[in-house]
């Protein structure tokens, strides 16, 4: 099964770092938060990636042309141009870059990568989100619950500290916890590729169209992951992935 990625948003509650990359190209430990988010999925043997490239797409196309040569040790013959590898070190992937337009919404460059996918069910998640998510158990529940869409429901990160008072006491208090309560869209979908009927056209937005409209016609599962859940929307949060990360306490690590 194949992963898509969509990797074309404008990234503008970010703009101190999107004004010169897109989302998803921005580093979690010296690595692009695309690069972890497809280790996921390639942790559990789900190698093959299509990226919905837009906004800046350029500079993803330019960071997997060279990747081959990025991760590895090499010898470059200047007078020839001959260069010779010498490991084997790299991420056995095969990555689908597809120009999905600049201006296209969500819903469609999802219907643009369904259609290069051809006929057959796919996952998809946001470029700009990781999670320790079960992906094998999130694909079996999509295929017990026989709908056309999957959604990983998530509880959000509270952005302010939590605490439990008991007669004027503080008895418990956790800064920014997943809340207890609420569910949102996680992204990490499951999809068939009878999706494309709901989207219109380039200007639909898949959350605020597509999905309503699935949902409403009772076509929608949620599969509740109670794990760790966050995206990368400010710089905040970057922060915060970046020290999870440098402590060794990144709960989405599972490669």
């Amino acid at each position: 099964m194949k992963v898509a990625i969509l990797a074309g948003g404008l990234g503008t509650r970010l703009s101190e770092e999107t004004t010169i990359k897109p989302k998803p190209m921005v580093e979690v430990g010296g690595k692009p938060i695309l690069w972890h988010i497809m280790n996921i999925y390639a942790a559990y043997g789900y190698k093959e990636f299509v990226v919905a490239l837009g906004y800046k797409g350029e500079i993803i196309k330019d960071y997997f042309l060279n990747y081959h040569y990025r991760s590895r040790s090499l010898t470059v013959q200047l007078r020839t141009g001959d260069i010779k590898l010498h490991n084997d070190q790299g991420e056995d992937w095969i990555v689908h870059l597809l120009d999905t337009g600049a201006d296209t919404n969500t819903g469609g460059r999802v219907k643009r990568v369904s259609e290069f996918i051809g006929n057959e069910s796919f996952m998809l998640t946001y470029g700009d989100g990781v999670s320790n998510v079960n992906i094998p158990a999130l694909i079996e529940f999509h295929k017990n619950q026989n709908q056309l869409v999957t959604m990983t429901a998530v509880r959000p990160p509270a952005r302010f500290g939590q605490m439990i008072v008991e007669d004027h006491r503080v008895v418990q208090f956790k800064e920014k916890p997943q809340i207890g309560e609420g569910w949102i869209n996680g992204g990490f979908f499951v999809l068939q590729p009878e999706i494309k009927k709901y989207i219109k056209n380039d200007q639909t937005a898949w959350e605020f169209e597509s999905l309503e409209n699935i949902a409403a016609d009772g076509q929608l599962s949620a599969y509740q992951h109670e794990g760790f859940w966050q995206s990368m929307d400010t710089l905040r949060d970057v922060h915060l992935l970046n020290k999870l990360w440098e402590e060794d306490k990144a709960p989405w690590k599972i490669w």
